[in-house]
């Protein structure tokens, strides 16, 4: 909560499983990843490639060192979410995005009338993964998912997305197939099997083409992805809010759901001071904590985490879909004397979380809705404001 780990603005669907335990092995090499692409040959046949379209494309695949350095240090630095947005939802994002509307208005209309899904939403995530098609990435996705394969911390993982990536290929859905540097690629940076799953054929042409000049599969992918975790026609993402004094912060949380009543009766109001609108029970969140915005919260704003998780990425859609809107942007400054915590400090909040009786769900580094929890019981049992924000000053009580 707050605190952006490693994210990017083109790592779209790349939530990966933390590695398993103990498997740390020294850096492969090239005759390495050679020798498992053999083994891995009958595997793949197993599941459906066929041997003339292995051959054709895994012999010659290339070991990239820096992929598996990518993958080793992703946790290693953090933003803050007001650093993060300060890019994410740039004037100039905006104004591209704008653009990239108008341009594609008609297929984007489309896309909503047969999805449900707003044409801004779409167009954020589109703008946030590849700055709307212009930069896709440019790693090998067979490399790099065969390097982060044979490397072994997540080998089944990876496994199974170069399985998925090697259907793509195999029904011709792809003539250049690079992305980033775990795998996901395209104009929204689908994973592989995402595209299994929740890829379509929207131009009709008999391919379900994500990497194309032509952005319509994958833009009408995207919703029927957005579609398929529940999206709720008419629904906004979530509204910039003003909380009043005295607020009860432990109320601030995804776990917390009210009817929007219970919330204006409260003293919740919009931004502006008009009343709330209603669209259903919803939360209160604090993404910076309680010195940045505050946002009332609907269940579409859990349906933008199935893309990713870090709420930072949430809010930036959601932000930059209102703009695209022409909304407005978020008014509330943010605390930006904090700095984040670094991965090292991260992990000694949880460990100290832990030994004072406030169980952080282990010590990874991640500031989730265990840790977030833990930081709140801490807070509140010191008399501090209980927004559940890992910020220095917490770290310095529990030193």
């Amino acid at each position: 909560m707050g605190v952006v780990l490693g994210l990017s603005t083109a790592q779209g669907q790349t939530i990966l499983p933390d590695p398993v335990d103990g498997v740390e092995v020294e850096m492969g090499t090239q005759a390495g990843l050679d020798a498992w692409v053999v083994g891995f040959r009958p595997r793949a046949i197993a599941a459906g490639i066929s041997a003339s379209t292995f051959d054709a494309v895994m012999r010659g695949v290339e070991f990239n060192p820096k992929v598996v350095e990518r993958d080793r240090n992703q946790n290693e630095f953090s933003k803050t979410i007001w650093d993060y947005l300060d890019t994410a939802v740039s004037e100039d994002r905006v104004a591209l995005g704008l653009k990239a509307i108008e341009k594609n208005r008609a297929l984007l209309e489309r896309i909503e009338a047969d999805y449900g899904v707003k044409k801004e939403v779409v167009a954020a995530v589109w703008g946030l993964e590849s700055a709307y098609g212009t930069y896709r990435g440019d790693l090998p996705v067979l490399g790099s998912l065969a390097t982060l394969a044979y490397e072994g911390r997540r080998g089944a993982f990876f496994e199974a997305e170069l399985i998925a990536a090697l259907k793509i290929v195999e029904g011709g859905h792809v003539e250049r197939f690079e992305g980033s540097w775990a795998g996901a690629s395209g104009h929204t940076q689908f994973m592989p099997s995402s595209w299994e799953k929740f890829a379509v054929d929207f131009d009709g042409d008999g391919k379900k083409n994500l990497w194309g000049d032509d952005p319509a599969d994958a833009l009408a992918s995207t919703a029927n992805y957005l579609r398929y975790w529940g999206w709720v026609k008419g629904q906004p993402w979530g509204v910039e809010v003003t909380l009043p004094a005295g607020f009860d912060y432990d109320q601030s949380t995804e776990r917390v759901v009210k009817p929007v009543a219970d919330w204006q009766a409260m003293g919740v109001r919009l931004v502006g001071g008009a009343d709330l609108p209603d669209h259903g029970p919803g939360s209160i969140l604090l993404p910076g904590g309680h010195r940045g915005a505050a946002f009332l919260i609907w269940p579409n704003f859990q349906v933008i985490e199935k893309y990713n998780t870090a709420d930072a990425y949430v809010v930036a859609i959601g932000s930059l879909s209102d703009r695209l809107a022409d909304g407005p942007a978020i008014r509330h400054g943010w605390p930006r004397e904090l700095r984040a915590l670094t991965l090292a400090e991260r992990r000694e909040l949880q460990e100290l979380l832990g030994r004072a009786g406030f169980d952080p769900g282990g010590v990874d580094g991640r500031m989730g809705p265990k840790t977030v929890a833990a930081v709140k019981a801490f807070q509140k049992a010191r008399g501090l404001v209980p927004d559940g924000y890992p910020s220095l000053e917490v770290l310095g009580f529990l030193r």
